[in-house]
C-alpha cells in the first residue's frame, strides 16, 4: 500500500508541477497566446508517462491538442521519407530503377533488385493517390 502512495504522489507531483508551468505562462502572457513549443514538447512526454486524460485535466489543455503533441515526441504521424522492401531470399541479379515525377513536384523512386519486376500499373497508381495509369 505505501509503494503505491509514493506512486501516486510522484505522479501527482510531475503534474502539478507542469501545470504549474502552464499557469506561469498563462499569467505572463496575453489571452490566448499560443503554449510555447517547450511547454507542448514538456506537455507531450507528461502524456506519454501518465496518459492523454489526466494530463490534459491537470495541465488544464485541449485533449486533441496534447494528443498531437504526443504523438509527436512518441514519432507518431510522421511522413516516412524512405521505405525498403525487402522479400525473402534475395539473391544478386538484374538491377533496374525506375523514377516517377508528378507536375506537382513529388517524386519516387523504385529501385528493383533480383527479383521479379512488379507491377508497374499498380506501383504508379498508388503513387498517383490510386489514378490509374494512362496508358
Amino acid at each position: 500500500m505505501r509503494k503505491k502512495r509514493r506512486a501516486v504522489a510522484g505522479v501527482a507531483a510531475a503534474l502539478s508541477d507542469g501545470r504549474r508551468r502552464f499557469d506561469e505562462f498563462r499569467r505572463t502572457h496575453r489571452s490566448r497566446a499560443p503554449f510555447t513549443e517547450d511547454l507542448w514538447r514538456q506537455a507531450g512526454k507528461l502524456a506519454l508517462e501518465h496518459g492523454l486524460n489526466r494530463t490534459a485535466r491537470a495541465l488544464g489543455v485541449d485533449y486533441y491538442a496534447l494528443k498531437d503533441r504526443r504523438d509527436a515526441v512518441e514519432g507518431r504521424g510522421q511522413k516516412a521519407d524512405f521505405v525498403e522492401f525487402l522479400p525473402w531470399g534475395v539473391s544478386s541479379g538484374p538491377e533496374c530503377t525506375i523514377e516517377l515525377e508528378e507536375q506537382s513536384g513529388a517524386k519516387m523512386r523504385v529501385r528493383i533488385k533480383g527479383v521479379q519486376l512488379p507491377d508497374l500499373a499498380a506501383i504508379t497508381g498508388a503513387f498517383r493517390g490510386g489514378e490509374p495509369c494512362s496508358r
